[in-house]
């Protein structure tokens, strides 16, 4: 399934109320229309899995460890239970970062398997990262969210090699680039009522600026084994100078 990050900003003004800036794709979100939970959502349902797998990542992965890291340091201490929620979704998403919340949304039905959690985490988490030191305008700048898509897809591994071969995408020259740039015209299409060519071209005037820009991996993680590596050196950044 196509993952797609769905920034979900600030609350609308009268102005923009016939945009509703993806939020439909996250029915919880929508508090008019959020019901009561179900006694059904018991250990062994869609939602304690989800509760599960993040707790996983978040323990394993290199890719949130190192993000959790950056963000802690930059003042931006990531909660659990305040940061992170599970929550039934729209069949085209994974996950989306709600800006006017602080939150990590992640589709417990749509995500059933760890690698795939991983990635949709790693993906919301570098846009709370770019919220957190970054002050991004995600409701009024199309350039401010064109450039967090574009580093999401580049650095979380969306566009890696193995997951590309998945999806039968492979072979072209500068593939990665090209890839990176389609999941982020995508993921601005699917909260943005604006066309194509509009979409196409906010990003190409801040891909290459935003593509460039690895913070706080230092490089393109481009398989676990670079963001293990990416994390060691985060971690040992001030040890140098500590020694001096």
């Amino acid at each position: 399934m196509l993952t797609l990050t769905v920034p979900l900003e600030a609350t609308m003004d009268k102005s923009k109320q016939e945009e509703d800036y993806g939020y439909h794709l996250f029915p919880t979100r929508n508090k008019e229309k959020q019901t009561k939970t179900s006694l059904s959502e018991s250990l062994f349902t869609f939602n304690h899995k989800c509760q599960v797998m993040l707790r996983f990542a978040k323990e394993t992965s290199p890719y949130a460890q190192l993000l959790l890291s950056a963000m802690k340091s930059s003042g931006c201490n990531v909660l659990n239970d305040r940061h992170f929620t599970c929550e039934e979704c729209d069949g085209t998403v994974s996950g989306g970062f709600d800006a006017a919340s602080s939150q990590i949304v992640l589709c417990q039905n749509n995500i059933h398997q760890q690698a795939h959690m991983n990635r949709v985490v790693t993906h919301e988490l570098i846009h709370a990262f770019d919220h957190c030191r970054a002050h991004v305008d995600w409701f009024n700048n199309f350039r401010h969210l064109a450039c967090s898509e574009i580093r999401a897809a580049n650095l979380s591994g969306d566009c890696a090699f193995g997951n590309e071969v998945a999806r039968f995408n492979f072979g072209l020259k500068e593939h990665h680039q090209a890839c990176v740039r389609g999941r982020a015209l995508r993921s601005i299409l699917a909260v943005r009522n604006i066309s194509p060519k509009e979409a196409e071209k906010i990003v190409d005037e801040v891909f290459d600026t935003c593509f460039n820009d690895h913070a706080p991996f230092g490089r393109i993680p481009h398989s676990k084994r670079d963001a293990h590596f990416a994390y060691r050196d985060y971690e040992n950044r001030n040890r140098y100078y500590a020694n001096l």
